[in-house]
């Protein structure tokens, strides 16, 4: 069911979607669905093949677990002269009581471009109802905070000298990860992120460990089929109950390896629940090097920029 600015997908969640241990489906799953659900929307305003720029403050407020019926909605919110500000929600809900309950929303950039990957011009999108212009009013809100974000985490080197646990995952990009430009679909790097930050969240804490929160992801360039892509998890951060992971991934030719460049950046946040599906303490994160404590204190700072941002009129 689609009109000019929305589109509504409906699916099953497949037992191939879940996380390790099978029992709900994994964030990076669900950010897969949110790509797909935003590209379709973006791609059906603007009449162009479309790229992911990026996706924000991803909450995942409820587990969804393998046979549920998902529901992915996404709407324009705001355009500008060549992007698209989406706003997608997911809701899950039980085949027999099609009762959706919301799982997780988020804002994602999409920019138009032509066939040869340069930007083109979209459609202006208007607000017509009330409920139109105040989601478009908090999405031209989010403009220069999220710029903020993106250069503070820009600012920050990772190096030798970060003594805090890591987890790097190295690859070629396979055809089957590719969309329709010949790159990698953003949906499958939003995958690798999850699973690349999962593993250093288990590593630190458990296996059980899930992510709460993935944000601050932008796509700065495309992963070309057959490249090398790096993606490298590293735990900054720790809360009572919290793990602060930032991942960045990488990629370049197979024949310069070590001339990696950098594709996309997220922080991302996991804890450890128990029996009893609250979250338990992890260990604290021991800062030993000067780096260790810059970026503890990063971590903290992108915690209250995040906090300053308004909440989005989900109904």
């Amino acid at each position: 069911m689609t009109s000019s600015d929305r589109i509504t997908l409906r699916f099953l969640a497949a037992p191939q979607d879940t996380a390790a241990g099978g029992a709900t489906v994994a964030a990076g799953r669900v950010l897969e669905w949110i790509d797909k659900a935003g590209y379709a929307c973006a791609v059906g305003w603007s009449a162009s093949y479309c790229v992911t720029a990026y996706v924000g403050n991803v909450h995942f407020t409820r587990p969804i677990a393998s046979g549920d019926m998902i529901e992915a909605r996404a709407r324009i919110i705001q355009t500008g002269r060549t992007s698209m500000q989406v706003l997608v929600t997911v809701g899950a809900a039980d085949v027999r009581s099609r009762e959706f309950t919301p799982a997780t929303h988020c804002i994602l950039v999409f920019v138009a471009v032509d066939a040869a990957g340069v930007p083109v011009e979209v459609p202006a999108w208007h607000p017509e109802t009330g409920d139109d212009r105040l989601l478009n009013h908090r999405a031209e809100e989010r403009l220069a905070p999220r710029r903020a974000i993106r250069d503070s985490m820009l600012a920050e080197a990772y190096t030798d000298e970060g003594t805090t646990a890591r987890t790097v995952f190295r690859f070629l990009a396979a055809p089957a990860d590719a969309n329709y430009g010949g790159n990698a679909h953003g949906g499958t790097v939003l995958r690798w992120i999850d699973e690349t930050a999962y593993a250093c969240a288990a590593g630190w804490s458990s296996e059980a460990a899930v992510a709460v929160y993935s944000g601050g992801i932008h796509f700065f360039r495309p992963i070309r089929i057959g490249h090398i892509v790096e993606v490298d998890a590293r735990l900054i951060h720790t809360g009572e109950r919290s793990m602060h992971i930032a991942v960045h991934v990488r990629s370049g030719s197979p024949r310069t390896p070590h001339a990696l460049e950098l594709t996309t950046q997220c922080m991302s946040i996991f804890v450890d629940p128990g029996a009893d599906g609250r979250a338990r303490e992890v260990a604290p994160l021991v800062l030993h090097s000067d780096e260790d404590r810059r970026l503890d204190a990063h971590a903290i700072d992108l915690i209250r920029m995040r906090g300053e941002l308004e909440a989005l009129p989900i109904g």
